[in-house]
């Protein structure tokens, strides 16, 4: 009974990691374009989709492990990391319902020449290290986990299977989402979707802080 209980837990801990993941993701930013680019214009795509996604899977991971190291021994800073994610989630929610409201989605992308595999993996690089979002993602990542106790490390996985998921569908399945995201009303109800996500989340977690 109690081997049933841990893996349902296990489960929904998985699901919300995977729910969270996508609704943090799937905000097109500038590593989103880099990708989406690349996948457009085929190259090196699958290299920098792994890329990308050893930096997520190993700053997802560490951020959630230390994050707890660090509140075992503060324990304040768990209800100040909840609230922060609230925050954070809130203003992302109002981000994107602005910009499916008044448009402003979406990517411009260029006419460079075609990158060697070093460059295109060093700018890989450096649109998720280098990039104020990836950071703030972690820290939401690492504060939310904390709700999960014992199954944070499943939660983990579940945002990590998210990154993998979406940089999959941003690099492979450019090519035939190319003509569809030329339509600014496309990027509109991208928007709208992640707002609505992202509020959700966002009530959830006050309400847990609240209780």
């Amino acid at each position: 009974m109690f081997s049933v209980i841990s893996t349902q837990a296990a489960t929904n801990a998985w699901l919300s990691g995977a729910g969270i993941g996508i609704g943090l993701f799937a905000i097109v930013g500038a590593q989103s374009a880099f990708i989406l680019r690349q996948g457009i214009m085929r190259q090196h795509v699958i290299p920098i989709i792994a890329t990308c996604f050893v930096i997520d899977a190993s700053f997802i991971f560490a951020s959630v492990a230390g994050l707890r190291t660090l509140t075992d021994q503060l324990p304040w800073l768990t209800t100040v990391l909840l609230w922060g994610g609230v925050a954070f989630l809130g203003w992302y929610a109002l981000q994107s319902a602005r910009r499916a409201v008044i448009g402003g989605g979406g990517m411009q992308l260029d006419d460079n020449a075609e990158q060697s595999l070093r460059t295109a993996l060093m700018a890989a690089a450096g649109f998720s290290i280098i990039n104020p979002h990836f950071w703030l993602d972690m820290m939401v990542i690492g504060s939310i986990a904390e709700n999960f106790g014992n199954q944070r490390m499943a939660f983990a996985a579940g945002v990590v299977t998210a990154s993998a998921t979406w940089l999959t569908l941003q690099g492979l399945g450019a090519r035939m989402l190319a003509p569809l995201f030329t339509r600014p009303a496309t990027w509109r109800v991208l928007d709208g979707t992640i707002a609505a996500i992202l509020s959700v989340l966002a009530l959830t977690l006050a309400i847990r802080g609240v209780n």
